[in-house]
C-alpha cells in the first residue's frame, strides 16, 4: 500500500521523535517502504549546525542510524530557508511533491487551545496534500 514514507525530523529534538520513528520503523518494514528523513534548516548558524551543508551531514548520519535499527532504504534531505519557523509547512508540502511520498509520518503535540490560531503542522500538510499524513503523538 505504502511505498515511500517521508519523515520530517528536527535534529534539535530528536529526544520528542522517539514515539514517531517506533511508528515508522513498524510501518516501513510491514509495507517494505523506503524512508526519506527530511529536515528543515535555517541558512545562517543555529543550534545544530553552522552551515546548512554540515546539518545534511548530520541528517544523513541520523538517516544511517535509524537504518541499523529498522534495515528498510533510506535517504535524507535537507531544505534550507531564512525563516525555517514560518516556511515549514510550505518547505514539507513541496517535499512531498518532490520525493513522491505516499505516506507522512509527523510527530505531534497533544492539542492546546493556541492551535485555534496557529493550526498544527501536520493539519495544513494533511490539507494541502494527496499523501497520507499519520501524526503521532507523545506517549
Amino acid at each position: 500500500m505504502f511505498k515511500h514514507i517521508m519523515v520530517p525530523i528536527d535534529l534539535a529534538h530528536i529526544d520528542v521523535l522517539e514515539p514517531s520513528l517506533d511508528v515508522v520503523a513498524d510501518m516501513a518494514k510491514h509495507y517494505d517502504a523506503k524512508i526519506t528523513y527530511v529536515g528543515v534548516t535555517s541558512n545562517t548558524p543555529n543550534s545544530v549546525a553552522r552551515t546548512p551543508n554540515e546539518y545534511e551531514q548530520k541528517l544523513d548520519a541520523f538517516a544511517q542510524k535509524r537504518h541499523s535499527v529498522h534495515g528498510q532504504p533510506v535517504t535524507a534531505k535537507a531544505y534550507g530557508s531564512t525563516d525555517p519557523v514560518a516556511n515549514l509547512d510550505d518547505i514539507l508540502i513541496k517535499a512531498i511533491d518532490e520525493l513522491g511520498a505516499d505516506l507522512i509520518i509527523m510527530a505531534t503535540h497533544l492539542p492546546k487551545k493556541l492551535d485555534a490560531v496557529m493550526p498544527a503542522h501536520g493539519g495544513k500538510v494533511a490539507s494541502h496534500t494527496d499523501a497520507s499524513v499519520f501524526l503521532v503523538r507523545p506517549h
